[in-house]
């Protein structure tokens, strides 16, 4: 039987969502019926442009707020400002990669902030809306990088790791209440900004495009093949709908295998 997942009457917060990831995810929970608020640090008319288009071909409410994720309260106001919060989907990040011994102190701050301390702030501002409403879905996208480790990212590890511990709290919290709380774990994604890597990667290695995409952007991912941004949008409507109401505290993994090494 297929699982079907209506979401209208609800409203997604999606944050980092103006491209990539979040851009697909907004788009499948879109379709599913949720209205969706966009967010990103920019405030151009072209985010705005992307929400109506949401809205145009899907016939929900769609909205962009800009907000700074590295800011603690810019999170809790995005929150504020986008009224209702049925689904939040943290998704924001950033990285850079250096060893440890290199690695900027002011890099260090910026990823631990954007990647885990505005899942945080977030989540603590939308769980009392989700009360209130008597219904929830917390999802937070981490990575194979929240399960697993690698040299010269020790931040974005860090900063994943520390968001899966976070999903599991927000989970036992939550456990007596229809409220879920899950995190996404993908491996290599296929986006606009890993495609336009691809070039400059194939200069490096002097290989071919298939040769750099499969011995090395998923050389760690088993199935050689990039997940896409739909399928990350379907796993997250997935974890809304009421098959997985009994999913909480787990981390789904859209890797290719990478974490089955």
């Amino acid at each position: 039987m297929a699982i079907i997942t209506d979401l209208s009457g609800k409203t997604a917060v999606i944050t980092g969502s103006n491209s990539g990831i979040g851009l697909g995810i907004a788009w499948e929970l879109a379709r599913a019926g949720a209205d969706v608020i966009l967010n990103s640090f920019t405030d151009s008319a072209e985010d705005h442009a992307i929400a109506a288009g949401i809205a145009a071909e899907t016939g929900v409410a769609a909205r962009y707020i800009c907000a700074d994720m590295s800011r603690g309260d810019a999170c809790r106001a995005l929150i504020a400002r986008a009224g209702a919060c049925d689904i939040l989907v943290n998704n924001a990040g950033i990285q850079h990669v250096a060893a440890i011994d290199a690695f900027p102190a002011d890099k260090w701050d910026a990823i631990i902030a954007i990647n885990l301390s505005a899942a945080f702030h977030t989540t603590a501002a939308a769980l009392p809306r989700m009360r209130a409403a008597g219904w929830g879905r917390v999802i937070n996208i981490a990575s194979a990088h929240g399960l697993t480790a690698s040299p010269y990212k020790s931040a974005y590890v860090a900063a994943k790791h520390g968001l899966v511990g976070l999903t599991r709290v927000v989970a036992l919290e939550t456990a007596r209440e229809p409220v879920t709380a899950n995190a996404i774990c993908p491996g290599y994604v296929m986006t606009p900004l890993v495609e336009a890597q691809i070039p400059d990667t194939m200069k490096e290695y002097a290989m071919d495009r298939e040769q750099v995409i499969r011995d090395v952007m998923l050389a760690r991912q088993p199935s050689k093949e990039f997940a896409t941004v739909k399928q990350m949008g379907g796993t997250a409507a997935f974890l809304c709908s009421d098959a997985a109401a009994q999913i909480t505290g787990t981390t789904i993994n859209v890797d290719g295998g990478w974490t089955a090494l």
